[in-house]
């Protein structure tokens, strides 16, 4: 009896088996040579489409180099221009094997919508990386003060700026931080006016001392005699006479130079006798009768 059942289901599972192998060729009959058709399709728009958009890249990447767009944001554009491209070509492909690309689409739309929210302040740096790298407020080089760092550029990334400040110390500021701010460039212009001013006593000679600070002026090969320096007296302050001095130089040597007629002012005023007035006070005390 027992032997009787291993048979009948042996031959159940044959018969299954059998049932299987004609429907798989069936359905090879019928729908192989479709299926062939298609995936030899999926294949030639593969491959047709990666050479287009490696094409697509080398002609964006013409077109950015022509333009002079900085080298970094060149190869930044380029690669997501080819990652796009990409991400429609397997599209295309899906679509010729018969996959519903409708919902694939929605999912990776989701998921771009979902990345661009988690990610929004560092697309803001880039956004701000790409507007600073295009319209050039600085270059690599200059001295600038701006999202609250002052100092040389060294490097303008497509994320953050590095600059590196008077004492050697290098700072990386986020892009966003620096174009929400006032961007401040010492080094674009050829020349820089240095604004001082000089206050004198009320009983010094104020011809004198005005003569004195033009022939300081005049003796300093590093000043430009155009424009013409001034000095002029700018203002009758409560306990000095204050002159402007306005000397134009070249932005090279705006701090030495600087520095340099701070320190001869004072010198220059000791040896003619000039006096530099101070805040003071005078405190007086009056003794009441006990």
């Amino acid at each position: 009896m027992s032997g009787f059942l291993v048979a009948q289901g042996g031959n159940n599972t044959t018969d299954q088996v059998t049932e299987v192998w004609g429907q798989v060729q069936s359905f090879v009959y019928e729908q192989g040579f479709n299926v062939a058709l298609n995936l030899l399709g999926a294949i030639v728009v593969f491959f047709l489409g990666r050479w287009a958009a490696r094409l697509i890249r080398r002609i964006s990447i013409g077109m950015l180099q022509r333009a002079k767009v900085d080298e970094t944001l060149t190869k930044f554009l380029t690669n997501i221009i080819y990652s796009l491209a990409l991400a429609f070509v397997v599209v295309a492909v899906l679509d010729q094997l018969g996959v519903n690309t409708t919902s694939f689409a929605a999912i990776i739309a989701s998921a771009g919508l979902a990345v661009g929210l988690a990610l929004q302040g560092s697309l803001s740096n880039f956004a701000a990386g790409v507007m600073l790298i295009l319209f050039r407020p600085f270059g690599v080089g200059d001295f600038i003060k701006a999202g609250g760092v002052a100092g040389v550029v060294e490097e303008v990334r497509i994320f953050n700026t590095r600059i590196r400040t008077g004492d050697n110390v290098q700072i990386i500021v986020p892009n966003g931080q620096i174009t929400t701010d006032v961007i401040t460039n010492f080094s674009v212009k050829d020349t820089r006016r240095i604004d001082l001013v000089v206050g004198c006593g009320y009983a010094d000679d104020l011809r004198a001392v005005k003569r004195f600070l033009k022939e300081l002026l005049d003796a300093d090969e590093r000043i430009l005699s155009d424009p013409e320096p001034v000095v002029a007296v700018n203002e009758l302050g409560e306990s000095s006479i204050d002159f402007v001095v306005r000397p134009w130089v070249k932005a090279a040597d705006y701090w030495a130079v600087r520095w340099e007629l701070n320190e001869k002012i004072k010198l220059g005023f000791d040896e003619q006798g000039f006096n530099i007035p101070f805040p003071s006070h005078d405190v007086y005390m009056h003794q009441t009768a006990q």
